[in-house]
């Protein structure tokens, strides 16, 4: 069969997309999501937001106040949400549940009402002096040091209560040194009450040993 009647083909010729072709539509449309969206990312990860920090050392009971924290400009993004924002005010009828160190962001999960902290603050006299370690926010452990009776050798320490948080330490020289008198402020679980203070009301002394790599 002869091809010489045939029609030669037509190549077909390529049009430039004009603005009504919904093809340039979507694309200009998607690439302007993608810059409204990168300029979002990169506004959002360098804005600051004000958080509360602790000022110093926080530990169970202690409430809320201005005093004992202070403001801190973060970039949390989205985290921003777990800490307490210090644009906004104090919520009030709030205290602290667990210790929080000095310069921590305050979180949300740090607090709760006063009767759900279940300690009970006992002041605990000692005379032979305390580490520099024994400070707002440690956890120490409370040895029982029975009087020795006249020409009868001492009975051995007890131990009271281990891993108590101290509240606060009043030294009545100024100093916590070897051979001061300071008056130890701990928080003890009520269930341990009982054993703390008849020991307190017994003769002999008290003596505080720190918790090795805990508390402040």
């Amino acid at each position: 069969m002869s091809t010489q009647h045939l029609p030669a083909p037509v190549a077909p010729r390529l049009r430039r997309p004009g603005w009504r072709d919904p093809r340039l539509v979507v694309g200009v449309v998607l690439v302007a999501l993608a810059v409204a969206l990168g300029s979002w990312a990169v506004s959002s990860a360098s804005r600051t937001v004000p958080v509360w920090a602790a000022d110093g050392a926080l530990t169970p009971g202690d409430p809320l106040s201005p005093d004992a924290l202070r403001t801190v400009d973060v970039r949390l993004g989205s985290g921003a949400e777990l800490y307490l924002r210090a644009d906004e005010p104090l919520p009030e009828g709030l205290v602290v549940t667990r210790v929080v160190d000095a310069g921590e962001l305050l979180p949300h999960s740090a607090l709760g009402r006063a009767d759900a902290v279940d300690l009970r603050s006992v002041a605990v006299p000692v005379s032979e002096g305390l580490s520099e370690r024994v400070r707002k926010g440690a956890r120490v452990d409370l040895w029982s040091v029975p009087e020795a009776a006249a020409g009868q050798e001492p009975e051995p320490p007890t131990s009271l209560v281990q891993g108590v948080l101290v509240e606060q330490v009043d030294a009545a020289d100024g100093g916590l040194v070897v051979g001061s008198t300071a008056t130890l402020h701990v928080l003890v679980p009520t269930d341990e009450l009982p054993a703390v203070l008849g020991a307190l009301r017994e003769g002999g002394s008290v003596a505080v040993v720190p918790v090795p790599g805990a508390g402040a």
